[in-house]
């Protein structure tokens, strides 16, 4: 079972994020003939990949004790966007939230070669996934429903 680290939302915010997403599940099933977005994972901003976070879960005191001992921060959904044409998301505004992640990757001190370059450390995109094609989505929809979240954004600006 693959494990990640991540952040969720509160309630309120959680459940604003999962109306929008069942509205649109609702609105385009018709269209998703072999749709998992039926059921997607609970809505959380990831801030450490499953690099490192290895079964035997040696890791874990570690991350309990650089999650403990960090401060607490805000952080802020806002602007929709896409990476690519593959998924659809809040972006994630904190600076905080960059020191977590470099933290949290320092404490599990995965090996370099499981360490991915292109989305994590100095390459790392905090986000919130609204949508995203493995969920069985096609590429329009990744973007249709990025124009839908941009005429909901005054629902999800918030701070968590």
């Amino acid at each position: 079972m693959p494990f990640f680290i991540g952040i969720v939302p509160p309630e309120d915010y959680k459940e604003h994020i999962l109306v929008f997403r069942n509205k649109w599940a609702k609105t385009f099933r018709n269209r998703w003939d072999n749709n998992g977005f039926r059921a997607p994972v609970e809505p959380h901003i990831t801030v450490k990949l499953p690099n490192g976070l290895t079964e035997d879960m040696n890791w874990l005191e570690k991350v309990r004790e650089t999650c403990s001992s960090f401060p607490i921060f805000q952080l802020t959904l806002s602007e929709p966007g896409t990476f690519g044409t593959a998924v659809t998301f809040l972006s994630v505004e904190s600076k905080e939230i960059y020191n977590l992640h470099k933290n949290l990757v320092d404490a599990v001190s995965p090996p370099p070669e499981l360490i991915d370059s292109n989305i994590e450390l100095d390459n790392f995109i905090p986000h919130l996934t609204l949508g995203q094609t493995k969920w069985g989505m096609n590429e329009a929809e990744i973007i249709e429903m990025k124009l839908a979240a941009r005429e909901h954004y005054l629902f999800f600006q918030a701070s968590m």
